[in-house]
């Protein structure tokens, strides 16, 4: 037997896909993680598995809003709430199919119905919803330092920390130390910023669950609303969108925020491959 699979990514946050309309496979975090190696495995930040809602009991309740369910797993192989390059990843794939066309069309994922723009110059548009700015002090520590960081969530939580250099967020092997531990109950991504320009900032960020990837979406989404609120922009009381560049070390995200709190992401996503897994071999993979 052999499991067909495609290969993707959006400004190098990579992913594995997997379609699987019908929800047959059993994709354990064991069988994710071991797709995932970037040595043993395909290598991967990450896995789509493309399932139809009205098949996955996890989605059966957006299944009128959103025929298509973006199952993402981390490259560890636990589940991730939203990922948004993976939604743009995930776009790209149903059009490769023939699945749909350029244009509007909506995805379901654990954060809720996303609303998708596949335009005919090639980049993709993601409504990603509201952020939810928690309060409370939070910090983030590398080596001996700290900073404090802003915490956002995108459906997924994340600590956005402000520094003089990138350099400042060390290698990213492991996840950085937060604090207070109760912020982040099931763990969170980090991000580190510095400012290229006005309404121009870069980024690095170490994913939950997969260490440092080259994009985050989502973490783009965070820095963006953080960044604006350190420059006293808040779309909801001034009425004016605010729109930031954020450059990733896999390329670059415009992100706006719109009056009515809804942001949007815009950027590529690219298919670079597609074949076959064995399934003799993922099955030795997991034992």
């Amino acid at each position: 037997m052999s499991i067909p699979f495609l290969k993707g990514h959006g400004t190098e946050n990579d992913f594995v896909i997997v379609p699987d309309p019908e929800n047959t496979l059993d994709l354990t975090p064991a069988a994710v993680a071991a797709l995932c190696d970037r040595r043993s495995g395909i290598g991967a930040d990450g896995v789509l598995h493309v399932v139809r809602s009205a098949a996955h009991p996890e989605a059966k309740g957006m299944a009128t809003a959103a025929e298509w369910f973006m199952d993402y797993r981390n490259g560890d192989g636990s589940i991730a709430e939203m990922c948004g390059n993976g939604v743009r990843v995930f776009a790209r794939y149903l059009q490769h199919a023939g699945h749909v066309t350029e244009g509007d069309l909506t995805v379901a994922t654990r954060g809720g119905v996303k609303t998708v723009h596949i335009d005919k110059a090639g980049d993709i548009t993601v409504g990603m919803g509201r952020a939810r700015l928690p309060e409370g002090e939070v910090t983030v520590s590398v080596g001996d330092r700290t900073w404090p960081a802003r915490n956002v969530n995108m459906g997924n939580p994340h600590a956005v920390a402000f520094v003089a250099d990138l350099a400042d967020a060390g290698d990213l092997h492991t996840a950085p130390p937060f604090s207070p531990a109760s912020a982040y109950p099931e763990g969170v991504n980090v991000e580190f910023v510095v400012d290229r320009g006005p309404r121009h900032v870069a980024m690095r960020v170490h994913e939950r669950g997969s260490g440092e990837t080259r994009s985050c979406g989502t973490g783009a989404c965070a820095v963006a609303v953080a960044t604006a609120r350190r420059d006293g922009a808040d779309p909801a009381a001034t009425g004016d969108p605010a729109t930031y560049t954020v450059d990733v070390p896999g390329g670059r995200l415009v992100i706006t925020e719109r009056p009515d709190g809804e942001i949007e992401m815009t950027g590529p996503a690219v298919i670079v491959a597609e074949g076959e897994i064995d399934a003799e071999w993922l099955e030795s993979a997991v034992r």
